[in-house]
């Protein structure tokens, strides 16, 4: 709905020009039509739309202007509207590959990929060598994750068609995304030599240089395109992105400015803007952006996010204005209570505690913990309240009753504090490498790895290190990492586009460097890089093995400091290790000791929340078990993650998508 709402207002700010034409000279259809083509010529599609509509209102069969209004739709990214106009105008045109060509791509932005098949599939067998046809198939195949199957098919068009812009670029494109550089890099100097002047070219020169970190080269390309055609908006963002990455904030932050002065609501200039200002230490501007920024669209979570973590650096506990962004997230919150989505509702409380420790919702986010299952936990949040003095006398109720509840449980007859002996025993140094910056949003790596942090401080088995986020390298991760002791570190990426995102993040051993495994996530539609994030860290918790200390131990039972809220069940048995005798793998992931460390064996009969004891028997003859060994799950396989394919990496690459859809 935001799309068609701003898509209406650009519309109707053209409506007064073409009103005025039309006073001027007679309206008729072909006018209407002809000047529709012109504004498309010019790329503004906006008052391309207006046109065409003007022109269909007076024949509503005129099947021209109904394929151009589709083609119009879908240069603006209003897909589901596009396919209403193509498939109108296919009524009108029976027949017509060209149109079914346009249905194909619409189908291809929706998703709708067996449709698009389909379609495509029929197109070939009409005419097999149609050019518009192939590059219909080629981004079916990328959508489907077989990129090298899209590569193969570009290769023989461009054996066919040796002097096709479009096809050298897409080729080097697709080239690009798998990591073939001087592949890409070839044909891009193909087009660029047979395209001298077009502006396209250069620009898509810049976006493969900045890619492969040829970052001087891809400030003059991009410099060169905007000669060839001023004002040209994708350049001058990708200039404005370059700037950014190396460290001319105040020249991206201009080149920001001349965007929102053409488009109001350019939200990645705003975005890119606020960052710059960020950088230049223009915290409360920079603050004061962001705001406005969401004020245009309450939606763009980058935005928000960035928002969020400069109130969280820069402004006092008490600060007013973290009230009202923590709000966001709990009424947010109180929405997904009420649709019984409680593990959303937990990250929304979480996020709005992030931001207002002090807000009264803590209540709300306590009582989700007790209603599954953690009454311990939900009394440790309304003891935290007793002590900001935010309790009243329902609090204070609550915990005097449970505290007498658990009166009983598990940790007090240990005489154990859960809160101070709880281990999180996996260190993990969080990264996004300065090279590597979105197509929409510069710095977008180390903005979600922000975000993943945020989520990995509620994993119980993980401690995110508190090191810098952005790095000039690998090779700085590595070694601030390996310095702050961390077992293991983890780079993230991202690519997207308007509506998709994927994540990867790059899994370190921080001992040595070597490959540890790749974790992938890929979203769509609302709160995609919330989820996302979510995903990442989820596969990487769940790739840790189990690991526990051994609190204590008497009379042949020990107890471990994790519980049910670690995943412990009943029945479940342990190798108990000789503390300070585990090393993680050099390579991979997992956790390496010598059998004759083993000094026994943990076979669990009572779980509770945080802790669970059973019973221990001791290998060999002499009792060495002592209180701190470590408390150990091997799996017999262990299913580490493992890189993907390279198809299966770029299943989901939204920015790719996104630059080939422009060369239509």
């Amino acid at each position: 709905m935001k799309y068609r709402f701003i898509l209406i207002i650009a519309l109707s700010a053209t409506a007064g020009v073409l009103y005025a034409q039309a006073a001027q000279a007679p309206a008729s259809v072909s006018s209407y039509y002809n000047q529709g083509r012109a504004f498309m010529v010019e790329e503004d599609w906006y008052s391309a739309s207006e046109a065409l509509l003007e022109c269909l209102r007076l024949s509503p069969a005129h099947v021209e202007a109904t394929a151009a209004l589709a083609e119009c739709y879908y240069n603006l990214g209003e897909f589901d509207e596009a396919l209403v106009w193509v498939r109108k105008a296919r009524v009108l045109a029976r027949g017509n590959i060209a149109l079914a060509n346009l249905e194909a791509f619409v189908l291809i932005a929706l998703g709708q990929l067996d449709a698009a098949f389909s379609v495509i599939a029929e197109s070939l067998s009409r005419e097999p060598y149609n050019k518009e046809a192939l590059f219909a198939a080629s981004e079916l195949d990328i959508a489907r994750g077989h990129s090298g199957d899209a590569v193969r098919r570009y290769q023989d068009a461009v054996r066919r068609y040796p002097d096709d812009r479009r096809l050298l670029v897409s080729l080097a494109l697709v080239q690009g995304s798998l990591g073939n550089t001087e592949q890409a890099k070839s044909y891009i100097e193909r087009a660029l030599l047979q395209h001298t002047d077009d502006h396209r070219v250069y620009y898509y020169a810049a976006y493969l240089d900045a890619e492969a970190g040829r970052i001087n080269s891809a400030i003059a390309h991009a410099e060169k395109s905007l000669f060839y055609r001023p004002g040209f908006d994708p350049a001058r963002s990708l200039l404005a992105n370059l700037r950014y990455r190396t460290g001319k904030y105040e020249e991206a932050a201009r080149l920001a400015d001349e965007a929102i002065a053409f488009n109001q609501k350019n939200l990645s200039a705003w975005y890119l803007k606020g960052m710059s200002y960020a950088q230049l230490g223009r915290k409360g501007d920079a603050r004061n952006i962001f705001i406005n920024a969401l004020a245009i669209d309450q939606s763009d979570e980058f935005i928000r996010v960035a928002l969020e973590e400069r109130l969280i650096a820069d402004t006092n506990l008490e600060d007013p204005a973290r009230v009202r962004w923590a709000d966001y997230h709990f009424n947010r919150a109180r929405d997904y209570r009420a649709a019984n989505l409680s593990d959303q509702a937990l990250f929304e409380y979480r996020r709005g505690l992030r931001i207002n420790p002090y807000a009264p919702a803590r209540k709300e986010y306590a009582e989700i913990l007790r209603l599954q299952g953690y009454p311990a936990r939900y009394v440790d949040e309304l003891r935290f309240m007793q002590q900001l003095g935010a309790a009243d006398k329902t609090v204070d109720d609550a915990v005097e009753a449970y505290d007498a509840l658990l009166a009983e449980a598990l940790h007090r007859q240990w005489g154990v504090d859960p809160a101070t002996s709880g281990g999180r025993h996996w260190n993990v140094a969080i990264f996004s490498v300065v090279s590597q910056s979105s197509f929409y949003h510069a710095d977008a790596g180390a903005l979600t790895a922000s975000y993943i942090k945020d989520f990995m401080i509620h994993d119980r088995n993980i401690t995110p290190m508190n090191i810098e986020l952005r790095q000039p390298s690998f090779s700085a991760a590595f070694r601030e990492a390996r310095s702050a002791g961390a077992d293991y570190f983890l780079i993230i990426s991202v690519n997207e586009n308007e509506r998709d995102i994927s994540v990867k993040g790059e899994f370190f051993v921080a001992r040595t460097g070597s490959p540890a495994g790749v974790f992938s996530s890929y979203r769509t539609g609302a709160d995609k890089l919330r989820n996302a994030s979510r995903g990442i860290t989820e596969q990487l918790s769940a790739s840790l093995p189990f690991r526990s200390v051994l609190l204590q131990h008497k009379q042949g039972q020990g107890l471990i400091d994790k519980g049910k809220a670690d995943g412990v069940r009943a029945g479940a048995t342990y190798d108990v290790v000789r503390k300070k005798q585990t090393v993680i793998k050099n390579e991979g992931i997992g956790i390496l000791y010598s059998p004759g460390d083993v000094v026994g064996a943990l076979i669990i009969t009572v779980v509770d929340e945080e802790v669970a004891a059973g019973t221990l028997s001791r290998v060999g003859f002499f009792d060495h078990i002592a209180d701190g060994d470590e408390v150990l799950l091997i799996p017999e396989t262990q299913d580490a993650a493992s890189p993907p394919s390279v198809d299966q990496q770029h299943a989901a690459d939204p920015e790719l998508r996104a630059l080939l859809r422009t060369l239509r």
